[in-house]
């Protein structure tokens, strides 16, 4: 075995030492029934703490220059989809009728939105005027943000974190790796362990934010529409094996091989209709 091997398998060894598996949601229609390893002294309340500060740190920075929107009728519409969309959330996992939830509109070109863990969600302006995106591909990007917080990718990718910590720690010392060899034992940690679990991630976040958005009544296929979006607005379609997120084909693919599954959800939610 190959020193860098050697540590990544002592990333992933000590990392479950550390760590105890858990079902942060249900698997819904979808089927999203992952196991995931969770460090066992970083807890759901902790991080939804540490991040509550952040969040409220970020509005502060916003709110002093005059670019928190909290009454344009983007921040209505954020607003609404989001009552609709958080309504659901119980559906996967019943804590989440009592997170703090909070909805904010940053006034800025960036493209971009996140839900953090606990349920604090941000959009940025630009990401609804230069997609002109509609209700249902904001329902699509704010479900797939929602998704994210729903199954504490936050906490994992911080449980993970730690293993590599730990191995790159364990390793210098055991392996006597200097320089170049520890370089290239970081490295093999990074794409070996991190980045494929990231993409995972990122493909159950499409999941059950697809389901999300359908139990709220807006159109699975505007995940679609949006990705198509996204894509004419700049993704460079980096290959799979080296990017935290699906390439554009089989994002669209697996999207397109559920919407099927959910749509008689929708159908249910918007009256059978």
């Amino acid at each position: 075995m190959g020193k860098s091997s050697y540590l990544t398998g002592l990333a992933a060894a000590l990392l479950l030492a550390g760590c105890q598996p858990v079902q942060t949601t249900s698997g819904g229609a979808v089927g999203v029934d992952r196991k995931q390893y969770m460090f066992s002294m970083l807890t759901t309340a902790q991080v939804n703490q540490m991040y509550a500060q952040a969040y409220q740190q970020t509005l502060s920075e916003a709110t002093s220059k005059g670019v928190l929107d909290t009454g344009s009728a983007n921040a209505q519409r954020l607003n609404a989809i989001a009552r609709r969309l958080i309504a659901k959330a119980p559906q996967f996992r019943a804590d989440a009728a009592q997170w703090q939830w909070e909805v904010a509109l940053i006034d800025s070109d960036e493209l971009n939105a996140s839900c953090g863990p606990g349920g604090k969600i941000i959009f940025y302006s630009g990401l609804i005027d230069r997609l002109q995106l509609s209700d249902d591909e904001i329902a699509a990007v704010m479900g797939h943000e929602i998704a994210h917080a729903l199954r504490e990718h936050g906490r994992e990718a911080m449980s993970k974190a730690y293993g590599v910590q730990m191995a790159e720690q364990s390793a210098g010392a055991l392996l006597g790796l200097t320089g170049e060899g520890l370089a290239l034992a970081n490295t093999a940690v990074q794409y070996g362990m991190t980045l494929p679990n990231s993409r995972e991630n990122e493909s159950e976040a499409d999941l059950i934010g697809l389901e999300l958005a359908a139990r709220a009544g807006y159109d699975p296929n505007a995940a679609i529409t949006l990705w198509q979006k996204m894509n004419q607005a700049g993704n460079n379609g980096t290959p799979q094996f080296m990017s935290t997120h699906p390439s554009p084909g089989n994002r669209t693919a697996a999207l397109e091989a559920a919407i099927p599954k959910v749509m008689p959800l929708y159908r249910q939610a918007r009256g059978g209709n």
